[in-house]
């Protein structure tokens, strides 16, 4: 475990706050931005920065919700369904990662960041909304009010059990990486599952929440999280939160999409080298 000091914490409050600016922002949850700090810059272990990480996302997840619950962007039927999913991927992976070695785990942060990223890239000019507030939802689609169309808009779901198996395999790779889930789960419910980006973004923040508990909970029970370093993150995180959520309410669609590619590719060409040491 790492040793605790005055300047160590507030360096991870620090990161903490961009981080969790960045994860409000992209509704991906700040861990996928903050275990690659702690781990290729501070030398952290990697089950350690996970830990630490899963508890910032508890808190990015309700400060979003939080949020994002007054302006109708959160699904709360699609969430708890998907949840379910998710919470069982997510107690999976918190056993699995004790059996892994860190140069696997860093190298598999990489390929799910870059795989991501060009997902991403492949929908920059797709939209999911219906611009007729009319149309029937259907049981798991709803509606909320979009700046960008200057209305009530409408959004179906499609492919269900593609988004539930997503959303498995988003809560095993959310305790394996401690990155929240919300990187595999918001390109997938966006780019396959008929979701628009920032009901996506919304509705992935209401979910990793309980996603990153399930994990946090088994590292805790090992001894691997560092109560007073995990405190300092999730001050940060909040703190970081509010400021990327104001932003975000003025973005275009296009410009987030841009911006988390670009992050992913980043952080997926990080990984990779130190993984390969």
């Amino acid at each position: 475990m790492p040793v605790v000091t005055a300047t160590l914490a507030l360096i991870i409050f620090s990161v903490g706050a961009v981080s969790g600016s960045l994860g409000a922002l992209l509704g991906i949850g700040g861990g996928v931005f903050l275990v690659p700090f702690l781990n290729l810059v501070l030398g952290f272990p990697f089950s350690v920065a996970a830990a630490i990480s899963l508890t910032t996302v508890i808190a990015t997840s309700s400060s979003v919700s939080a949020a994002s619950a007054g302006k109708q962007l959160i699904n709360m039927r699609l969430g708890m369904l998907l949840e379910v999913a998710t919470a069982a991927g997510s107690f999976l992976g918190g056993m699995t990662a004790q059996l892994i070695a860190q140069s696997v785990l860093q190298k598999l942060f990489g390929f799910v960041a870059a795989g991501v990223a060009l997902v991403m890239l492949t929908r920059l000019q797709r939209r999911n909304v219906i611009l007729d507030p009319t149309i029937d939802p259907g049981v798991l689609g709803a509606r909320y009010y979009e700046a960008e169309s200057g209305g009530m808009v409408t959004y179906r779901v499609k492919r269900l059990p593609l988004a539930i198996g997503a959303s498995f395999v988003a809560g095993n790779l959310s305790s394996l990486l401690g990155i929240g889930g919300g990187i595999i789960k918001v390109p997938a419910l966006n780019a396959w599952c008929g979701i628009p980006l920032r009901a996506a973004a919304a509705t992935s923040a209401f979910m990793i929440g309980v996603t990153a508990t399930a994990g946090a909970v088994i590292y805790y029970g090992r001894g691997q999280l560092e109560p007073a370093l995990a405190a300092a993150a999730v001050l940060g995180v909040q703190l970081g939160s509010w400021s990327g959520m104001r932003f975000g309410a003025f973005a275009s669609v296009k410009g987030l999409k841009l911006m988390m590619a670009a992050v992913l590719f980043i952080l997926s060409a990080m990984m990779f080298l130190r993984g390969g040491r």
